[in-house]
């Protein structure tokens, strides 16, 4: 096929890659060329034991089996020094570094009221600081070879929100805030960054989402083509949030109502239009923070 999208010559990280979505993102990826950097720790859900090379080790078997080009890594993404090492075996193995596919997670779920540090701190380390010093150790790579394709994983949890993971929760729409800024550091350099809201049944999601997960044939390889192209180097978009779930891909994002100006505020001024404040008629997507105070001038110059 002609117009086959592929990545020869590309090496790919990806993150959490022993099982569920990142061993899907894996074999999809080398299927069409890419040489991939397996990495997962082989701990359990919550992140507790010492962990194992062995899942990486099947991913990676699998993908030589195809004839595809792999390795394994099994350092710590929470860590940053460990971090940078994934980054090392790249280029150790390969020689370089074109996709960073931030995918690992732990889940260590409780209501708020009944959260603590050790249940909240290794969720923060692991999606949202994981994702930060991974991406931080390929940044320099990536800018001076002025080409980089990131994508990181976010969730719904984050994104709209979830009964009993505020420590996921804050996690995951903190990578999206990452997520936006390195976007516009990137763009001059040909680097681009995009978000995953995925929704797969993996080892992570049975408990949560029981009967559905079947019902609905949510397969983690659903979800692996956006996150393909969204790595692929004819990507044309950056700074952006997909969902996607058993075949649906869809686009997410923030949006900014038209509401009121009035140089005169008061309290009750808000009470009194606080229906046309919230009214979407209209809306806008800001791209940036100077967007978004650019509608605020925009009012002003309109009054």
């Amino acid at each position: 096929m002609s117009n086959e999208l592929r990545y020869d010559g590309k090496v790919a990280i990806i993150t959490g890659a022993g099982g569920g979505l990142g061993r899907s993102h894996a074999l999809l990826l080398a299927s069409r060329g890419a040489k991939v950097v397996v990495n997962d720790l082989g701990g359990s859900v919550d992140g507790s034991g010492s962990g194992s090379a062995s899942p990486a080790e099947k991913v990676v078997a699998e993908i030589k089996a195809a004839g595809g080009e792999a390795v394994v890594d099994s350092h710590n993404v929470a860590q940053r020094e460990s971090a940078a090492q994934i980054i090392k075996t790249a280029l150790d193995n390969f020689g370089r570094v074109d996709i960073v596919i931030n995918n690992a997670g732990i889940l260590r779920d409780k209501s708020f009221r009944n959260m603590t540090p050790e249940l909240f701190d290794p969720v923060m380390a692991v999606h949202l600081m994981g994702t930060v010093w991974v991406t931080q150790a390929a940044w320099e790579l990536m800018r001076e070879q002025q080409y980089g394709r990131i994508i990181n994983t976010s969730s719904a949890a984050g994104i709209f929100g979830n009964f009993g993971q505020t420590n996921y929760g804050a996690a995951k729409m903190g990578i999206v805030g990452f997520t936006n800024v390195i976007a516009l550091e990137g763009a001059k350099y040909n680097i681009k960054a995009n978000v995953l809201a995925p929704g797969a049944k993996t080892r992570m999601t049975t408990d949560l989402m029981g009967p559905m997960a079947d019902q609905f044939d949510m397969d983690p390889a659903q979800v692996s083509p956006i996150v393909a192209y969204l790595a692929h180097e004819d990507c044309p978009v950056s700074g952006e949030i997909y969902s996607a779930a058993a075949g649906r891909v869809g686009r997410i994002f923030i949006g900014a109502t038209k509401g009121i100006f009035d140089k005169k505020l008061t309290l009750e001024k808000i009470r009194d239009n606080f229906d046309k404040i919230r009214d979407e008629t209209g809306y806008t997507v800001p791209h940036n923070a100077t967007e978004e105070m650019g509608l605020l001038f925009q009012a002003m110059n309109n009054q």
